[in-house]
């Protein structure tokens, strides 16, 4: 694979990190550099983590793996995103805080959950025996930066649309886990 063909792929690797990032930001109502940046951090560690631990496990289980990841992510995206939703819905005024998307087990849920495509890519590198430290290290800075400018125009657009942005991020996370089962099952 050419260099233009890799930073092409560690493009397309990043867009579900980036409409997570988004959903994050509208939650959180208020910019953050700090929640950019643990968000950022977060998704382009895995997004860098991933394809590396693909080609380690390809070139052991390339075959044994490919029957359940998707349902991981899906999983994992559709417990994050009911949970967004279902916080919209909360009242305004409640004695209980809402969770904070860009920190904690929701953060690395939405990781783990929007990398697994970059698994799934470092074991179809393994299949091929193609290197793939430079599409590691291009999804993770890309996804970074991508994640980073996500969360701040999220924030903006939660100031502007309150709790309506809450649950569009909530069914965003939700279709992209369900865009996973359908990717796997079509084809």
């Amino acid at each position: 694979m050419h260099f233009i063909e890799m930073l092409l792929s560690a493009g397309s690797l990043s867009m579900d990190a980036l409409a997570a990032s988004l959903g994050i930001g509208a939650c959180l109502g208020g910019a953050s550099a700090g929640a950019a940046f643990r968000v950022a951090g977060a998704c382009g560690g895995f997004q860098f983590l991933m394809p590396l631990a693909g080609w380690l496990l390809g070139r052991r289980f390339l075959e044994a793996i490919a029957d359940y990841d998707h349902w991981v992510a899906f999983l994992l995206l559709l417990l994050v995103g009911g949970n967004m939703i279902r916080e919209s819905f909360a009242a305004e005024d409640t004695t209980c805080p809402p969770s904070d998307p860009s920190c904690g087990l929701s953060l690395l849920a939405v990781a783990v959950a929007t990398s697994i495509d970059a698994l799934a890519v470092g074991i179809s590198f393994a299949a091929v025996r193609s290197p793939v430290m430079v599409l590691a290290t291009s999804a993770g800075v890309i996804t970074f930066g991508a994640c980073f400018a996500g969360v701040l125009a999220g924030c903006r657009a939660g100031r502007l649309l309150g709790r309506k942005v809450e649950f569009a991020g909530g069914v965003v996370l939700c279709l992209i886990g369900l865009n996973i089962l359908r990717a796997h099952f079509m084809g």
